[in-house]
């Protein structure tokens, strides 16, 4: 293997988390590795950037092949302080997001820090992939995600694909060796409906905590990532930032 490339790796679970601990084995697989994530848990944080409070670089890592700094502020605040303070002369073969710990599958790829980071990585014409594993325990297992993480990995530094490319990738909760391939799929129609739970503090003020469950609106197409998530595939979507809708242009001009 090339161990000329240089990585770059970030999450939005913070340094410390066991998925940064994987993403890490599966980046130094391919070359030099160089993190900047964030100094604490930054989940939901989608494409959000810090504007108003000063942010605070730190080295907390520093090996051979790997160097892990901690930032604080969110995942795009990572990705920008990289590529746009450490490495302005320097040529980086890929972003690595993750990884995750939940699915960022379907419309989660819109709230996810993990993807946000990934997509800011293909703004600067990196080849990005944002790894997630659909399972929240902090404790979780990652082999399956290492495994078929360093396979996609692996495949993008060699396929000289056109750019910008960034790869949303999820990784089912299933045992390694129950893992059935990988899909390229579309992401799936849904929504989230939250609900807040009130409760009441001490000194009587009310408070709430944000719970919710996601609707699938088409459990039954088979080209879709919750469809290969839930049938024991690892979920591989590319996505684009363009959010204009094309269909309805012709109807708007008639009426604008």
């Amino acid at each position: 293997m090339n161990r000329e490339k240089l990585i770059f790796l970030t999450n939005d679970d913070s340094y410390r988390s066991k998925g940064f601990a994987a993403a890490i084995e599966v980046a130094r697989q391919f070359g030099r590795v160089i993190a900047i994530a964030p100094e604490a848990p930054q989940s939901g944080m989608s494409q959000a950037i810090t504007i108003y409070n000063p942010l605070f670089l730190r080295k907390v890592r520093d090996e051979e092949d790997v160097t892990v700094y901690s930032l604080s502020g969110t995942p795009v605040d990572c990705v920008k302080m990289a590529f746009d303070h450490l490495f302005r002369d320097t040529k980086v073969d890929l972003v690595l997001s993750g990884i995750n710990h939940g699915s960022n599958a379907a419309v989660n790829v819109l709230y996810s820090g993990t993807m946000g980071a990934a997509i800011e990585g293909a703004f600067y014409n990196i080849p990005s992939v944002g790894l997630s594993l659909t399972d929240h325990d902090l404790d979780a297992d990652f082999e399956g995600a290492v495994k078929y993480g360093a396979q996609i990995v692996g495949k993008v530094l060699e396929g000289d694909l056109p750019l910008p490319l960034c790869l949303n990738v999820n990784v089912p909760n299933v045992p390694c060796d129950e893992i059935k391939g990988i899909r390229l799929a579309r992401q799936t129609k849904g929504y989230w409906r939250e609900e807040f739970f009130r409760r009441t503090d001490p000194h009587g003020r009310d408070y709430f905590w944000l719970t919710g469950a996601f609707s699938n609106a088409e459990p039954e197409s088979e080209d879709t990532d919750e469809w290969a998530l839930a049938n024991g595939y690892v979920s591989v979507v590319p996505i684009q930032v363009d959010l204009t809708a094309y269909k309805q242009m012709e109807q708007l001009k008639k009426i604008l």
